[in-house]
């Protein structure tokens, strides 16, 4: 692959040379190469790449032919990570006079790239904002202007980027959309203003009702302004609208229940196992239980619940209840320990999308960049083994 890098500049140059030199440029026969020319492939033949490649730049002076190697080149370092290497490329296309406005847009685009793969993002901001108003670079222009917003975590401007270019296309961004105003009422939460935290929530949700992440938030603020009945009413819509994410909406779930008159505490765990049954919803339901009926009524549940799901956390739970009523020896104890162990180091959430892993809920995946994918990780089922004939059994 390193060979076929370097091979790149060479034949772009070499095009380049037959386009200037070969028969219909030159028509005498037997001409040789340019001594440059061969000057460059000797660098290159010599393991001297960075000078080889400076000798084919320089053969390649910048000229409505040759732009299209420059914008290559520069590309090509820059995905290699030679970033200083990419950014003089395209600063050199850019000064350069003569280039019409559609390839002075690309070498511009191309030059913020370089500077947001530097962190130079106050350089890159300025370079998009005047593409956004030039086609065709505009949308590819808005698109990369709220990556860096989203990077920098400025959510005003990423909002009101996404919101224009939502207007330029035909593609939805409800959802990116509903997360940005989640991203302001988090913000408005944590400075203490709960009236502007719901306009931005009331916002998320009428612009992507099925944003969970709104309905999560705005349980919050409700069970801090004491309407536990209304707490428990979201709850319930996060466990219809995103089943997958019941297992992060357990404490509010068990508080928003515990405030409310006449609910049934176990019965709704129970009507939520049988949805999703989850880590966090067994040991609740499991602590639930051992207060009613004790630790026996525990012990039932978990086994029947690890009888069809590998479940670490519930295994240790189990073990745990063991020692306590005194049935578990110093061995068991002992496999107590290393299951939580285990425990601890298991992934606990994974991106849908693009499978990564993380020890807590991001609503932004950090791998794949997409929104509301990252959710809790569920115990491997249990699967019987077949059956098989004993050894030496006959027909």
């Amino acid at each position: 692959m390193e060979w076929l890098f370097l091979l790149l500049p060479v034949a772009a140059a070499s095009g380049w040379w037959v386009a200037r030199h070969g028969p219909a440029a030159r028509p005498s026969q037997g001409a040789m190469p340019d001594a440059a020319f061969l000057r460059g492939l000797n660098y290159l033949l010599d393991q001297r790449p960075d000078k080889a490649i400076d000798v084919f730049l320089r053969l390649a002076e910048v000229d409505s032919e040759t732009v299209e190697i420059h914008l290559a080149l520069g590309s090509l370092f820059r995905g290699r990570g030679e970033v200083e290497r990419a950014i003089r490329i395209h600063q050199n296309l850019v000064a350069r006079p003569g280039l019409d406005p559609a390839q002075r847009g690309f070498a511009l685009y191309e030059l913020a790239q370089d500077y947001m793969r530097a962190g130079l993002f106050d350089r890159a901001e300025s370079l998009l904002l005047e593409l956004a108003e030039i086609e065709p670079q505009g949308r590819r222009a808005l698109k990369a202007l709220i990556e860096i917003y989203q990077q920098e975590r400025d959510w005003t401007n990423a909002l009101a980027v996404g919101e224009r270019l939502q207007r330029l296309t035909s593609r939805s961004m409800a959802a990116e959309l509903a997360q940005y105003r989640c991203e302001l009422a988090e913000e408005a939460l944590r400075s203490g203003d709960v009236q502007r935290a719901g306009d931005q929530l009331e916002a998320a949700q009428n612009v992507y009702p099925q944003c969970v992440r709104a309905l999560i938030l705005q349980a919050r603020i409700e069970m801090g302004q004491g309407e536990p009945a209304a707490a428990l009413g979201l709850c319930r819509r996060v466990a219809e609208q995103g089943p997958g994410f019941i297992p992060d909406v357990v404490p509010q779930y068990l508080e928003a229940l515990s405030g409310t008159a006449g609910a049934d505490v176990r019965a709704e765990l129970e009507r939520l196992y049988e949805v999703q049954p989850s880590p966090a919803l067994v040991l609740a339901l499991a602590d639930v239980i051992e207060g009613d009926e004790g630790a026996g009524a525990a012990l039932a549940l978990l086994s029947r619940h690890l009888q069809q799901h590998a479940d670490l956390a519930a295994l240790g739970r189990f073990l745990e209840i063991q020692a306590g009523v005194g049935t578990a020896g110093a061995e068991l104890e002992t496999v107590r320990r290393v299951v939580r162990r285990l425990h601890d180091a298991e992934d606990a959430y994974r991106c849908d999308h693009c499978g990564y892993v993380a020890r807590r809920l991001n609503w932004q995946c950090p791998s794949c960049k997409h929104w509301g994918t990252i959710k809790a990780t569920q115990p491997v089922p249990m699967v019987s083994a077949p059956e098989t004939d004993p050894p030496g059994a006959g027909p």
